[in-house]
């Protein structure tokens, strides 16, 4: 059914922006079009793992891990559905290169939206002084250069942002 499987869709973009909502979104697609899946969160990965860090060095060796993990799978016939801020692109570079069949997934939502969401209060206490290294706030985000798949949430549902992916991968 899907040609482009198995594959790597790796969303990146700030806290926020909507990546694991419709990376959720889409593996319950996925799974109920019979795709061998997996789903790699960041936020689950971190709970797990709750000595990772958010300094440049601390997030490189994470994705770099994620990403190895990922490649794995995908060599073993899963699709890796990834949701990380992953905040560099030489990193993400890497990650790339690693995997046969990699789709990036920016999800482009913009900062203020992004903060203004604040589902899980991070920006605030972010401005607090309480989270250091935010994405976005006082550490970087770099944008894709050239991403598979462009999606801002701000104007569409997490159905319609499926639905694109969805088409991509037919």
């Amino acid at each position: 059914m899907m040609k482009k499987l198995p594959a790597v869709i790796w969303f990146t973009g700030l806290s926020g922006s909507g990546k694991s909502t419709i990376a959720e979104r889409l593996t319950a697609e996925l799974l109920s079009a019979e795709v061998e899946i997996e789903h790699l969160d960041g936020d689950v990965v971190r709970d797990i793992f709750p000595s990772t860090g958010f300094t440049k060095a601390e997030r490189d060796s994470h994705i770099k891990r994620m990403g190895f993990m990922a490649a794995l799978l995908e060599k073993h016939a899963v699709t890796v559905v990834c949701t990380f801020v992953s905040p560099y692109r030489d990193t993400r570079q890497l990650v790339r290169s690693m995997c046969s069949n990699f789709i990036e997934v920016y999800v482009s939502t913009p900062f203020e939206e992004c903060e203004r969401r604040d589902v899980k209060g991070l920006y605030a206490r972010a401005r607090q002084g309480e989270i250091t290294h935010f994405t976005g706030l006082d550490d970087p985000y770099e944008p894709p250069l050239s991403a598979e798949i462009v999606i801002d949430t701000t104007d569409i549902t997490v159905e319609e942002a499926v639905r694109i992916i969805l088409a991509y991968l037919e």
